[in-house]
């Protein structure tokens, strides 16, 4: 094998990590505990202790999906050359440290997306507008169903009508009906992905709707009862747990996404290396999250907690439910997305909802926009005009 080559794939190597770190230290290792670390159900410390393990499980488990399509589903015709992946990775991770040291939430899956797209048309890819639509739908609609779903729960969670320990035992067992349906690259049959709600299926020697069906309603039935048992029993501890749990949720789901940022890129090159497996690489790049997490978490989870609302348990849960379905809905999809949008939205709408304007940063929260939209368009410019000059 060419030296030259070995060379780069391990300088490509070492900037995927690094980019690993980053994701760990910002966007999936602050956004998924805020809301908890807002509410006092959490430390900042044991936060970013937590969201750290949990997002290793989902990078492992789950981040198969959007790691191909970072890899080779955004630019038709062409494969990144390995000097490429290595201006995709450290213009990403670049723009990403500048968003923790500044405390502004960069979007990660905009940068690296945008720089994707910027390297691929540069050396001569063709677009993919199908792929770019789905990408921007799921974008410009997670904002608009994510806080309003929010803004929906945190409307109905306070009334003296509906007892908590029915209402957040339905939104627990709707979050379990979806969780056992949840795709795991280790429970499916032989080398295949798999569910909860399959495993059940094959244990019971059953198949078809009706079973499917079945098993998710009394999974969700099982989540419900439990949670009602606990709130019943301790309102305001039960809603810590139910609280803890969500954000736990958030944070594998992260890892199941945000990884693909990190080791897509260099999935194209694994054919010319033929010794690594897709699978080590998820381990490395949920490895780089995970001390991301643990080293440079606690600066953003303070960030967010404090700056985008006035969190208590009830509205934090609120935004963690639509928090987690949409995350899940991005990796089932392979979409890259962005958690700083996801909760912050999610967010923001759980705080209008009971406190209206007062309960929100205004200021902040058009930062953030101008972070978000800016994001896309700096790396896609910077990417393109580089690979245009240098490659």
């Amino acid at each position: 094998m060419d030296p030259v080559f070995i060379a780069l794939f391990v300088g490509a190597a070492l900037a995927s990590l690094f980019m690993a770190w980053v994701i760990g230290a910002g966007s999936s290792g602050a956004t998924p505990f805020a809301p908890a670390v807002g509410a006092n159900a959490v430390g900042t410390m044991r936060a970013a202790l937590l969201v750290g393990v949990f997002g290793f499980a989902g990078a492992v488990t789950q981040g198969g999906s959007v790691s191909e399509a970072v890899g080779s589903g955004l630019v038709g015709g062409i494969s990144l050359p390995v000097a490429g992946v290595i201006l995709v990775l450290v213009l990403g991770a670049g723009l990403m440290a500048l968003g923790i040291a500044t405390g502004i939430p960069i979007a990660t899956a905009f940068t690296v997306t945008g720089a994707v797209i910027g390297v691929g048309l540069a050396l001569g890819g063709t677009p993919v507008p199908s792929k770019y639509g789905q990408i921007g739908a799921v974008w410009a609609l997670t904002p608009l169903v994510g806080g309003g779903i929010a803004f929906g729960i945190a409307g109905v969670l306070p009334r003296s009508g509906v007892p908590e320990r029915y209402s957040v035992a339905a939104l627990a067992g709707l979050v379990g009906a979806v969780l056992v349906n949840v795709q795991f690259s280790f429970l499916g049959e032989g080398a295949a992905s798999g569910t909860l709600r399959g495993l059940g299926q094959r244990a019971l020697g059953v198949d078809g709707l009706a079973s499917a069906v079945a098993i998710t309603g009394l999974a969700a039935l099982a989540v419900g009862v439990v949670v009602r048992w606990d709130i019943a029993r301790d309102e305001e501890g039960g809603l810590r747990r139910v609280l803890l749990a969500l954000g736990s949720l958030v944070a594998f789901s992260a890892g199941g996404s945000q990884v693909g940022l990190a080791v897509g890129p260099l999935l194209p090159l694994l054919d010319e290396v033929g010794m690594i497996s897709t699978t080590a690489v998820l381990v490395g790049g949920g490895l780089g999250m995970l001390v991301g997490s643990w080293t440079g978490a606690p600066r953003m989870i303070k960030s967010l907690a404090q700056d985008y609302s006035s969190l208590g348990p009830r509205r934090s849960i609120s935004a963690l439910v639509p928090s987690f379905l949409i995350a899940q809905l991005a990796v089932l999809l392979g979409v890259p997305v962005s958690f700083n949008e996801i909760v912050v939205s999610a967010i923001i709408g759980s705080g209008a909802a009971v406190g209206g304007r007062d309960a929100v940063d205004a200021r902040k929260i058009l930062v953030t926009v101008g972070a978000w939209a800016g994001s896309f368009a700096l790396s896609f410019a910077l990417a393109y005009a580089a690979a245009a000059l240098v490659l």
